[in-house]
C-alpha cells in the first residue's frame, strides 16, 4: 500500500473519535464466576472465562505500555501475547464465546485499544475479534448500537495497514449484510463523507488481492442496499471540490468510483475470476442510474477505458474458440455483467467510431456469437427432463444464465443493426459468423428481434449469399433492408 491519508499510528483516528482520552476500563468484576470449571466455562464450550479475563487484562496493560513510551513510535506486539490474543480471535467464531464477549463489554474494551494502539498487528487482531462477534445476529445487533465504535471503524478505512484494513472491511461488510443493522450503517456511511474517498484509494493503490476483493464485495453491497448513496459517490466524484483542484495542480489524480472500481478491477483479472465478477457486478449498478451513466459517457473518459478493459476479458478471457460448450455455466456470472456494462456504453458512446477504428467491436461480436452457440449446444444435449416415479422433473431454472442469455441476445440485436455489409463481410472472413454461429444466433433471436435478423440476412445476401440461403431455409425471414 502507498502512503494513506492516515498516519500509521492512529492519531486522526484519536483525534476524530469521540471516545478514549483515557485508557480501556479493565474488565468487570466476576468473582462469583470462578468457583468450579464447570462456572468457569463459557456456555457448552471448554473456555475459560477466568482466561479470557486475564487475557484482557493483559490487553489493557499492552496498549498502557505502548503509550507510556515514545508517542510516535510504532509498536511490535510481543510474540506470547500475540498468540494469546489471537486464541480469542479464533474463539469469537463460537456463538457462546461472542454472546459471553458482548456481555462481558469487549466491544468498548476493544475500541478503546484500537484508538490508543500504535501497533498495526494488535489493531488487526481487535478488529478481527469484532468482526467475528458481528457474525451473529443478536450480537451484531448489539455492537451495531455501539455509535463511537461505528464511527472509529469507519475512520479506519483511512489506515495504512492492509491486514487492518482487510479485517475492517469484512467487519463492515458483515454489519451491512444483516438486514437489522444494515439501515444503521448506510446512515453511518452516508453521514462519514471520507469513506467514499478511502475506498477509492484503496482500490486504485492497493496490490493485495484479499484486500481488493473484500473492498469491492463491500462497496458492491453499499450499492445494491443504497441507489442515492450510489448516486452521491458518483456525483461527488464528478464535482472537483477545492481542495481536488488543488490536488490536480500538484499532479495527483483525482479519485472517483469509476476509475477506482475499474483499477481494481484490472488487478483481480489475472488473479481471482470471483473477485473480478464482484467488480464488473458494482460497475453494471453503477449503469443503472442515469449519473452513472453520464459518467461513463464523457468522451476519453473512464467509458471508453472500461470498454477496452471489458473486450478484452470477453474476447482474450472467456468462452475461447477451444473451450467447451459447458463453460458458460462457470463463466456466465463474468459474462453477464460485462456485457451488461457494455451494452449500455455502446448505446451512450459513438462506438462506430471509436470502437471500430480500436477493432474491439468485430471480436466482440464474435464472441457473443459464440455464446449463443455454446448455449445452444449445451440445452439441445440436455433438453430432455428426467422422470422420476412415471412424473417429469422439472428442471431448475438458472436466472443467470437465462440473463446471460436475454442481454446477448439484446446487445448483439443492437450492434447487428449497424453493422454495414463490409462489416459482416468481415466476420465471416475472420470466421466469427459460420452457419453454425449464424443458425444459433438467429434461433435466439427471433421473433422478438426479427428486424435485426432482417438486417443480418440481406448483408449476407451480398457477403456470403450461400449461408444467406441456409438462414432463409432454416427460417422464415423475410429478406428486405431493416
Amino acid at each position: 500500500m502507498e502512503d494513506h491519508s492516515v498516519d500509521d499510528d492512529n492519531s486522526s483516528i484519536r483525534s476524530s473519535s469521540p471516545v478514549m482520552d483515557r485508557n480501556p476500563s479493565p474488565p468487570p468484576d466476576r468473582e462469583g464466576d470462578q468457583g468450579g470449571e464447570e462456572v468457569d466455562a463459557i456456555g457448552e464450550t471448554v473456555y475459560s472465562k477466568h482466561w479470557l479475563f486475564s487475557t484482557f487484562t493483559r490487553l489493557i496493560q499492552i496498549v498502557s505500555e505502548q503509550n507510556m513510551g515514545d508517542s510516535d513510535a510504532q509498536m511490535q506486539l510481543p510474540e506470547e501475547d500475540e498468540d494469546e490474543l489471537c486464541k480469542i480471535w479464533d474463539m469469537a467464531m463460537d456463538k457462546d464465546v461472542a454472546g459471553f464477549l458482548q456481555e462481558f463489554k469487549a466491544a468498548d474494551i476493544l475500541l478503546g485499544v484500537i484508538t490508543k494502539s500504535r501497533c498495526p498487528r494488535l489493531t488487526e487482531i481487535c478488529v478481527g475479534i469484532l468482526g467475528n462477534i458481528a457474525c451473529f445476529p443478536d450480537t451484531c445487533l448489539t455492537l451495531s448500537q455501539n455509535n463511537d465504535l461505528g464511527v472509529v471503524l469507519l475512520l479506519l478505512l483511512g489506515d495504512t495497514d492492509p491486514p487492518t484494513l482487510l479485517e475492517t472491511s469484512r467487519l463492515l461488510l458483515t454489519c451491512v449484510s444483516q438486514s437489522d443493522v444494515s439501515s444503521l450503517w448506510l446512515e453511518r456511511v452516508r453521514q462519514q463523507t471520507s469513506v467514499c474517498s478511502s475506498l477509492c484509494f484503496i482500490m486504485c493503490s492497493s496490490t493485495n488481492m484479499d484486500l481488493l476483493v473484500k473492498v469491492g464485495e463491500l462497496v458492491d453491497k453499499l450499492f445494491d442496499l443504497d441507489e442515492e448513496l450510489m448516486k452521491s459517490w458518483v456525483t461527488a466524484g464528478s464535482q472537483p471540490s477545492d481542495e481536488d483542484e488543488e490536488e490536480e495542480e500538484e499532479g495527483e489524480r483525482r479519485l472517483d468510483v469509476a476509475s477506482s472500481l475499474l483499477e481494481a478491477a484490472k488487478q483481480l483479472r489475472s488473479e481471482s475470476p470471483e473477485g473480478l465478477e464482484v467488480y464488473l457486478h458494482a460497475l453494471q449498478l453503477l449503469t443503472t442510474i442515469h449519473h452513472g451513466i453520464q459518467t461513463l459517457a464523457v468522451a476519453g473518459g473512464t467509458g471508453q477505458a472500461l470498454w477496452t478493459f471489458l473486450c478484452e476479458v470477453v474476447c482474450e478471457d472467456l468462452c475461447q474458440p477451444d473451450d467447451p460448450p459447458f463453460v458458460l455455466q462457470e463463466q456466465k456470472g463474468l459474462l453477464v455483467h460485462a456485457l451488461a456494462v457494455l451494452s449500455v456504453l455502446y448505446a451512450c458512446q459513438d462506438q462506430e467510431a471509436e470502437h471500430s477504428e480500436a477493432d474491439t467491436l468485430l471480436p466482440l461480436v464474435g464472441s457473443m456469437l459464440r455464446v449463443l452457440q455454446y448455449h445452444r449446444e449445451v440445452s439441445s444435449g440436455h433438453g430432455q427432463k428426467e422422470k422420476k416415479d412415471g412424473q417429469e422433473e422439472e428442471e431448475k431454472v438458472d436466472e443467470q444464465l437465462q440473463a446471460l442469455i436475454q442481454t446477448t441476445v439484446e446487445f448483439l440485436s443492437d450492434v447487428i443493426t449497424d453493422l454495414t455489409k463490409d462489416a459482416v463481410s468481415e466476420l465471416v472472413t475472420r470466421g466469427y459468423l459460420t452457419e453454425k454461429t449464424c443458425l444459433s444466433a438467429v434461433g435466439s433471436m427471433l421473433p422478438q428481434f426479427s428486424p435485426a435478423v432482417q438486417h443480418l440476412v440481406f448483408m449476407l445476401s451480398e457477403a456470403d449469399p450461400q449461408l444467406a440461403d441456409t438462414v432463409r431455409k432454416e427460417f422464415p425471414v423475410s429478406l428486405g433492408p431493416s
